[in-house]
């Protein structure tokens, strides 16, 4: 990884404390109340300070069908998205190539990874537009991944890179809350209470390195995991009325008992470290529970998991997108807080979502001389 970015929506940011008086208003259900009350109870147990939203009361009075799962709104919702999220792509990735300090026209493939994208040419055709890449570039879309978008992409750049020669490759995971943005009923407190609005962006290249090039994190093996018979568990599905996700309570306990095996997977018998201590990490954040039950499992001490804690609490669960803060949260935290000392050498990422599928990926961090 030689550069990230990251961009949030401007102009509406929602303190978790008043998102409950905050979405009933604006869904027009304040009669609700013994859902309001459940809902707050929710966002209290959720870590989760404050998040970035795209809609806003305005947006969301002028579309009505939003607020009705019998009507249909589907096309209203990608007609925003078409423009929003490519934009919003645009200003990560426009940070990434900034720090990465070489022309967009160098960038030989990009992968784009969103579940707001329904239309060909898709977002990725109108990220390269926006980008000014060559009319070259080798494009690839990732659709409906989810929460383990960011990790597949990254998992897949890894590949590019590693297969043709001088490829940079940009990563780049948008996600909008507003195709499934919906009133909430009792199917869909817990991801209203969660999820959030932002974009991460990744230039990724294998050596030789040109001047100037500056390696942040090194991705030396991945994997990816299905656990078996889980597909009922966590998903989405795309209906008229948008995107319904499905977000089953079993969720942080099935990840908690096969992230051994994956971690094991992903560094070899041979190579496993001797305690998970010896690493840093960098977890994408798919709600508390998650975080505590890997803590937990793999016997953490206080502070391994704080990048990604960081990034629940800063802006919510952004799906794929969030897995790209955590990174640039851990390299911040090195750069200002203790250069080589603050990450142990060797690292692991992790990112989840429907299958349930498990993306493990070993990091190296060299140390910044030898960048």
């Amino acid at each position: 990884m030689l550069a990230i970015g990251t961009a949030n929506p401007t102009g509406v940011v929602i303190p978790q404390d008043q998102f409950t008086d905050d979405i009933f208003r604006m869904t027009k259900t304040d009669h609700l109340t013994e859902l309001k009350e459940k809902m707050k109870r929710i966002c209290q147990k959720t870590g989760i300070d404050k998040r970035y939203f795209y809609l806003n009361e305005e947006s969301v009075d002028a579309h009505p069908e939003f607020l009705d799962r019998e009507l249909p709104s589907l096309d209203a919702r990608i007609d925003m998205a078409a423009t929003a999220v490519p934009k919003l792509a645009q200003c990560a990735a426009t940070k990434a190539i900034a720090e990465w300090g070489c022309p967009a026209t160098n960038i030989t493939h990009l992968v784009f990874s969103t579940y707001s994208a329904w239309k060909a040419p898709s977002f990725d055709h109108q990220l390269a537009s926006l980008l000014g890449l060559r009319p070259t570039v080798s494009r690839t879309i990732l659709s409906l991944h989810g929460c383990y978008g960011g990790g597949r992409a990254l998992h897949l750049d890894k590949q590019l890179a590693e297969n043709n020669r001088g490829a940079r490759v940009l990563v780049a995971c948008a996600e909008l809350t507003l195709v499934c943005f919906g009133a909430p009923d009792g199917s869909n407190l817990v991801g209203t209470a969660l999820f959030g609005d932002g974009a991460g962006a990744v230039i990724v290249g294998a050596g030789p390195f040109s001047e100037g090039e500056r390696p942040l994190f090194e991705m030396v093996t991945a994997t990816q995991t299905t656990i078996p018979r889980t597909e009922h568990v966590l998903g989405m599905q795309v209906s008229g009325a948008g995107v319904d996700f499905h977000l089953g309570i079993q969720v942080p306990t099935l990840i908690g008992q096969n992230i051994k095996q994956c971690l094991v997977d992903a560094f070899g018998n041979d190579n496993v470290p001797g305690s998970w201590n010896d690493l840093f990490w960098a977890v994408h954040p798919g709600g508390r529970p998650i975080l505590d039950n890997i803590d937990t499992v793999l016997k953490l001490e206080p502070g391994k998991l704080a990048a990604s804690r960081h990034v629940l609490r800063e802006y919510g669960n952004m799906s794929g997108a969030t897995i790209v803060f955590v990174l640039d949260e851990l390299r911040r935290r090195r750069k200002e807080m203790g250069g080589d000392n603050l990450l142990q050498e060797w690292g692991a990422m992790l990112a989840f979502g429907p299958g349930i599928t498990i993306e493990t990926m070993v990091l190296r961090a060299p140390p910044l001389n030898e960048n």
